[in-house]
Formats: C-alpha cells, structure tokens, sequence
C-alpha cells in the first residue's frame, strides 16, 4: 500500500452529545517531496490529481477508515458505522469524522488528541494503491519537472484506490497546518502551546 501525506487544516470541535468532530482536506494540486535525490539520483515529488480518490469515495459500500499513524488496530472512525463522510470537489477531498464517546475512551484515541493539542500530531497520510494498468490505463504517470524549478520526476497519480486516511506527525508536504477549533474561534500552531485544550 502506498502513502502520502498532505494536509491543510484540521478542525477539531467538542459536541454537546460528548462526541469530538473532525474536518479536514486533502488538497488536489500540491507537490510533496518523496527524495531529495543525491548520489547520482534525482529528486521525486508527487502530485494527486483532482478527483483522484473519486473511485473509492463514489462507492457508497466501499469501507475506508480513518486511523491513527496507518495502524488499523488504532482506528478513529469509518464509513462503515456512519462516523466518516468523504466529500470530492475540484479543490480537495474533504472528510468528517466523528470520535465517539465510546472510541474516546481507548488509549490511542486519547494519544491522538494529547498529541493533536500539543501540536505533535500535524498531518494527514492517504493509505491507497494504484490500480492495475489493464483497470486504468493511466492511473499514473511521471513528468519531468520545470527546469526553472529543479530537475526532479514528478509522480502524477490521476487515480488511486483509498483504503484509508490517517492523523501522522510527520506529513510530506510543508504547507501542511492543523488548526484546532474552540467556541473562542480557531487556535493557531504557534498559539497552541499557550492554549488550554483539555480532553
């Protein structure tokens, strides 16, 4: 299974009925870098496509989980049990989550949201594969990169099977930011370590 990682905001609100939501957006369009190359070898960076996902996502009984660090034992919500909603638009693939008050009480979950508040957790990772070329032809391909930006291979993936998507601290893609949500408005990464989160 192949993983990226791109992410730009997290929202993470607290409910009246004792559950946490999610929100988030893997946008379409961005460039991460895979290897910077050296020792004779060139830079790779890779790109996801508009609609990408749309395979996946637009199969209402197709399962696809949203994890902790791309471990299924650790998972924090899915489609399957109605606490995960994948929306595709032009810009990104959107998705809802819904950490119950059930889920809340396992010890990954409470990882997850000590290491979201302290700013650890920054990042979203897809887990997918690419299908076959006799499925889709040209799920894939590879482009030179502009010679005024570098000389790296450019990974472009037009299509790919989602299994899941996974909170990360490390994601690929600098841009990559996670705001928390409060009835206050939104804190900032860099206000993060003054604010007060409590799980």
């Amino acid at each position: 299974m192949d993983r990226g990682a791109i992410f730009e905001g997290l929202e993470l609100r607290r409910e009246g009925d004792g559950t946490r939501r999610l929100r988030g957006r893997f946008p379409y369009g961005k460039r991460a870098v895979l290897s910077a190359g050296g020792n004779g070898r060139r830079p790779k960076k890779e790109e996801f496509a508009p609609g990408a996902f749309s395979f996946a996502v637009d199969d209402p009984d197709r399962e696809i989980h949203f994890l902790l660090g791309h471990s299924f034992d650790h998972p924090l919500a899915s489609r399957k049990n109605g606490t995960l909603t994948l929306t595709e638009t032009a810009e990104a693939l959107i998705f809802d989550a819904i950490l119950t008050e059930e889920i809340q009480r396992t010890s990954w979950v409470q990882d997850f949201l000590a290491g979201f508040a302290a700013g650890l957790i920054i990042g979203i990772s897809p887990g997918f594969r690419i299908p076959p070329p006799e499925a889709v032809s040209d799920a894939e391909e590879t482009q030179e990169e502009n010679p005024t930006e570098g000389n790296a291979l450019i990974r472009i993936i037009r299509a790919a099977v989602l299994f899941e998507l996974s909170a990360v601290t490390r994601p690929a893609y600098d841009e990559t930011t996670i705001e928390e949500r409060s009835k206050g408005g939104v804190i900032l990464p860099k206000q993060r370590a003054m604010a007060r989160w409590r799980p």
